[in-house]
Parts: C-alpha cells; structure tokens; sequence
C-alpha cells in the first residue's frame, strides 16, 4: 500500500475537526470513564502519570488496575481514582491470573489505556494477550510494555474493528515490524501506514515527528514537539491524554490527533516557562485543560 500525503496536524486542523461537544448537565459519568492498567514494582509512577493525564484531557473517572505491591501507593498519589490491586509475579510485575479480574472491568468503563509502567517479559504478554482478547466495544490504547505483547501477533486485533490505538516510539516499532528502528526513523510514514492496515489499529508513531495513520489510509504528521519531550514518562502522559479524549467520545484516529498536539504544545509551554530540557512528565497534565480551553 503507497502511503498517502500526510496532513499536518496544526491548530486549525483542530479547529475544524472539534471534539464531542461535553453537555453541562452532565455528571462525572457523563464525560466518561478511564480504566488504566499497567505499572510494576518498579514502574508505579507510569499509571500515575497516564490516569492523571486522562483527567486533565477531560474523563470525569478514573480506575488505575495495577501490582499489588504499588497499588497503596497509587491510590495516595492519585486520590480522584480507584486504585485495583493486582496478583503480581514474584518479581513485581502483574501476573497474567490477573486479567480474571480485568475483564469484567473493560465492560464497564469508556476507554482503556494498558501498558504504561509494564516491563517486558513473558508473563506481561500473557497478561496482555489475555486482556485484549477480552475487550469487545470499549476503545483502547496499547502502549509501552503493551506494545511488546504484540509481536508476532498480528491477529490479536482483529476482533477490535479498529478502535484501537498503538503507540510506539521507533524502537517498540522495530519489535512489531521486525525492521531496524534506523529504517523505521527514516521511513516513519510508510512504516506507520502498513503497519495500520495490517494490524487494524491506528499506530501514533513517536519521535521527533510524530506521524498517525489508521486503517483506512489516512496519515498526520506533527511537527511541533521540541527536545523537553524526550524525558521519562513522556509517553505515558500522551497515552493517558489519548485515553481520556477517547472517553469523551472522539475516534481513536481524531483522539489520535488531538492528543499528539495537546501533547506538543503543553511541551512547548514548559520550554518557555521553565528552559528547552529539564522540565518533567508530570508537569505536562497541568497544562491540558488549558490548551484544550484555547481550542
């Protein structure tokens, strides 16, 4: 399949493609629920930053499923969601017996972020494997140690109809194409096309461009981001943004779009006010609700 001419994502772009209006009658179930799943004993600060960002795009719930031995900790740090304790492996991180308990959650709740925080391995892409066959209607955002799960699975999301989300950087994208993250860098928008069509999924492929294809051909490249984004738990504050637009009611390639932007700029706003690098992930869900009021 030739890839197509990417549109960049700018804000008139955004602009003209609006978000689900929000009805101020609504409660907090009105603007939808996030259910995010992942973390490890090591890795607890990643569910924390994806379930805070989810709320600053706009969810109006939170659930964070994640290690047994972190849970305490992440119900503390984020005290406006529900923190799930999960059986985990003896090294920490969450034990693929846990997806019995996950399962009946994707049925409640309007979108899914899985990976932030889980760290390779065998008994993450059991857990993985488990709790994606079990999603049915619910959209749902792969990432980070998620993402590992995928490989050598291409028929995995297929019973997703495409509401689905991937988001790697390069090299998670090497894992899935069996490409070398060079060739993938040098040839982003062909790599994200084809790997859209074949995994039915829209691929956010980050990196110093981001480019988001989905299955049906169509392409964005976004150009705004700057240097400061190359920090630890970047990703999981776009994933869990991505999460929360998705809650809200927006598709996952126009969730897509808007988080990478949203994203973008909130890391331009940091430039300015605190320097080109050294400014933190967990500062980034701060600025959302305001770049989303000037949108």
């Amino acid at each position: 399949m030739r890839a197509s001419r990417p549109s960049n994502v700018t804000r008139e772009l955004l602009e003209r493609w609006p978000l689900p209006d929000l009805d101020p009658r609504d409660d907090k179930e009105g603007r939808g629920s996030v259910l995010v799943i992942g973390g490890s004993a090591s890795l607890a600060g990643a569910v924390v930053l994806a379930g805070t960002a989810a709320l600053r795009a706009g969810a109006g719930k939170l659930q964070i499923a994640t290690s047994r031995s972190v849970a305490p900790h992440v119900a503390i740090a984020v005290p406006e969601g529900k923190s799930i304790a999960l059986r985990e492996t003896k090294d920490g991180m969450i034990a693929p017996s846990a997806s019995s308990i996950i399962r009946p959650l994707t049925k409640e709740t309007d979108a899914i972020v899985i990976g932030p925080g889980m760290e390779s391995g065998e008994s993450t892409r059991n857990f993985v494997k488990k709790v994606v066959k079990s999603i049915r209607d619910t959209p749902v955002v792969i990432d980070a140690g998620g993402i590992s799960a995928l490989a050598n699975r291409s028929r995995l999301l297929k019973h997703l109809d495409g509401n689905v989300v991937l988001t790697p950087h390069a090299g998670e994208m090497a894992s899935l194409t069996k490409a070398s993250k060079e060739e993938i860098t040098r040839n982003a928008v062909d790599y994200a096309t084809r790997t859209a069509l074949a995994l039915n999924a829209v691929i956010t492929l980050k990196g110093a461009e981001t480019i988001i294809a989905d299955p049906s051909g169509e392409v964005f490249r976004y150009r705004g981001g700057n240097i400061g984004l190359a920090t630890s738990g970047s990703g999981d504050t776009l994933a869990g943004i991505l999460g929360g637009l998705l809650a809200r009611g927006a598709s996952p390639t126009q969730a897509s779009v808007w988080a990478v932007f949203i994203h973008g700029e909130a890391g331009q706003r940091l430039a300015k006010r605190v320097g080109q690098v050294g400014f933190l992930a967990r500062e980034i869900p701060d600025e959302v609700p305001a770049i989303l009021e000037s949108l």
